[in-house]
């Protein structure tokens, strides 16, 4: 998957940016703010810093929705999805606005921030890889993600050149190994999801072994996840599977790091996912700098 352009912005609704900006706000002040009295409404003007050198900026229209709520506005000097750096500190945009309406943002807009360019910067090092390594398939990420959070960090994937996977519960099926188990078999679960789904979604199943992913294909899934397989074992699998049904469509996961990613590249794989794009993934650092008068 190709890195997008600044177009990746265009994917998030302005009401939805909206919403959100003033749910992190609510947050971080819900009601008086002691501090506000100190500084007043004086116009400043503060300086974004980036000091992880190297990284990938995103998160461009979450940081500019919450100072747009506050009566604030920003000039972006980097476009999104630009790598940041190499030197130490870098000056990324510049805020201005009423003193009080700037530090009232400046949490949530940082947060923000620092969240999706972590997780862009991650997923830009992980498609390196594939593309280093000739794999033609799709890098994804997951549902880890942080709850209330998932917009901003599927975003990020975005921005990052991998794949969302699916969004939610309604996006795609995924029949996991618990309701395949409380529903009986693989193909008992088939038929029932497939009765209110329709032709509109795919489903695909998780598999512990060769044998349950051929049964997922022949009771018609679409997609097949062979979950938690060494990479030598994924491969036989996943080729058995692929001469059989040429037009299904083979996912890894389970135990994929950066490190080993290129160990689970295969022609027969198209789909690697991987956990660790959100969860435990480093933050970049930011800061905001109110220029002295």
């Amino acid at each position: 998957m190709s890195p997008p352009s600044q177009s990746a912005a265009h994917t998030i609704p302005p009401h939805t940016l909206t919403r959100l900006a003033r749910e992190w706000l609510a947050e971080d002040t819900p009601n008086f703010d002691p501090a506000g009295v100190c500084v007043g409404s004086q116009e400043v003007e503060a300086r974004l810093l980036c000091k992880t050198p190297h990284s990938i900026l995103a998160g461009r229209p979450f940081f500019t929705a919450v100072f747009t709520e506050v009566g604030c506005t920003v000039d972006w000097i980097h476009q999104e999805g630009a790598e940041i750096g190499p030197d130490a500190i870098t000056l990324t945009a510049v805020v201005r606005g009423p003193a009080r309406c700037l530090l009232l943002g400046e949490r949530p807009a940082l947060n923000c921030l620092a969240r999706a360019s972590g997780i862009a910067t991650r997923c830009s090092q992980l498609r390196a890889i594939a593309t280093e390594g000739d794999w033609r398939g799709e890098v994804a990420g997951t549902r880890k993600t942080t709850p209330g959070f998932r917009l901003v960090e599927k975003y990020a994937m975005l921005v990052g050149g991998v794949s969302m996977h699916r969004q939610d519960l309604s996006g795609m099926v995924m029949l996991k190994d618990n309701h395949v188990w409380a529903s009986g078999s693989i193909t008992q679960a088939m038929k029932a999801v497939r009765s209110v789904c329709g032709f509109s979604s795919k489903i695909e199943v998780e598999c512990r072994s060769a044998e349950e992913g051929r049964q997922a294909a022949q009771a018609g899934a679409d997609i097949v996840m062979l979950d938690n397989f060494v990479p030598q074992e994924l491969h036989v699998a996943a080729c058995a599977l692929k001469e059989e049904f040429p037009t299904l469509l083979v996912e890894a996961s389970g135990g994929v790091t950066p490190e080993n990613l290129a160990s689970y590249f295969s022609p027969h794989v198209d789909i690697i996912s991987l956990g660790c794009i959100t969860q435990g993934c480093p933050v970049v650092d930011f800061s905001l700098k109110v220029k002295k008068p």
